[in-house]
């Protein structure tokens, strides 16, 4: 694509987070619905989810793409945690999940309140080893991405996780489908997607920013809405610039929640995550692609 079909410049800020040469690159198509991206440095490799294909696809500069995981148990959203073990959610056991260094298996989370959590989605760590984790019913309303089920929370949740103790503690209840999640640089603020819209016009298309305060959120309130599409998965750069999927690209918006630029991409983005040996690299899963393209911004997850 040309640099002016990549780009749609808001706001001067813009335009310096971007690479005018670069060029939107696909590094694989084949997929049903490409989903939960990560990176991990000390492989040079990514992982990301295929859900309805029920697998977890691996990529690396050297060898393409090959299979990691499958069946995957309807993985969606990973994250890593300060260790660098690969921390999933899994539709299909409507659990989180921990992948050891010798690859077993251990789960984290599964009930809240004795009973069954819905379909756990996205998942990130804070830097004091807690995983928080967004809990909405997509994996239960088919056979698609999951199994149809009814759900046994009575709402859907944002949690928190302490993987010590085991203590899970919902930190957010209004939601109505809390989707992808991502800290400020600082770890002070918390951002959750709302994409309510994904089934009904009238629902949320938004994302909502919370202090962290003690391990809880307070001061909830909306940072940004997504004008095509839905807010899916979000990621921050060091600079605290939000980046988040959206209907026609990726959006990104200041830390003023002042969207200042898209990049336009040919197929609806689900989650996105910066990776690379400089972490300036953007990888974004796209419905049936992986596509990639160098920014000059700088992931602001680790490791």
């Amino acid at each position: 694509m040309a640099r002016e079909q990549i780009y749609q410049i808001d706001d001067p800020r813009f335009a310096h987070l971007i690479v005018g040469s670069a060029r939107l690159e696909e590094l694989y198509s084949g997929c049903r619905w490409a989903e939960g991206p990560v990176w991990f440095s000390d492989a040079n490799q990514l992982l990301w989810s295929d859900i309805p294909n029920e697998r977890m696809l691996r990529w690396t500069p050297e060898g393409g793409v090959s299979a990691f995981r499958q069946p995957s148990n309807f993985a969606n959203g990973h994250t890593r945690d300060r260790q660098g073990r690969l921390i999933s959610c899994e539709h299909g056991t409507r659990r989180v999940t921990r992948t050891e260094i010798d690859g077993s298996i251990t789960t984290l989370a599964e009930r809240f309140g004795g009973r069954r959590l819905n379909s756990p989605n996205d998942v990130v760590v804070r830097s004091d080893g807690t995983i928080w984790f967004t809990d909405p019913t997509y994996g239960i309303l088919s056979d698609y991405e999951g199994y149809r089920a009814e759900p046994e929370q009575e709402s859907r949740n944002v949690y928190r996780l302490d993987p010590i103790t085991g203590e899970l503690a919902a930190v957010a209840t209004d939601f109505n489908q809390p989707n992808g999640l991502a800290f400020s640089p600082d770890e002070t603020i918390l951002y959750v997607a709302d994409s309510g819209a994904s089934h009904d016009d009238a629902l949320p298309r938004h994302i909502r920013a919370f202090d962290v305060l003690d391990g809880q959120l307070a001061n909830g309130r909306v940072f940004s809405t997504i004008d095509n599409g839905i807010p899916d998965g979000i990621r921050t750069d060091t600079a605290g610039n939000l980046w988040s999927s959206a209907g026609d690209g990726v959006h990104c918006f200041a830390p003023d929640g002042v969207r200042i630029g898209k990049i336009l991409v040919p197929q609806t983005v689900a989650n996105l995550t910066f990776g690379g040996p400089r972490r300036n690299r953007l990888f974004i899963a796209a419905t049936t692609s992986l596509y990639a393209i160098y920014v000059t911004a700088t992931g602001a997850q680790v490791p």
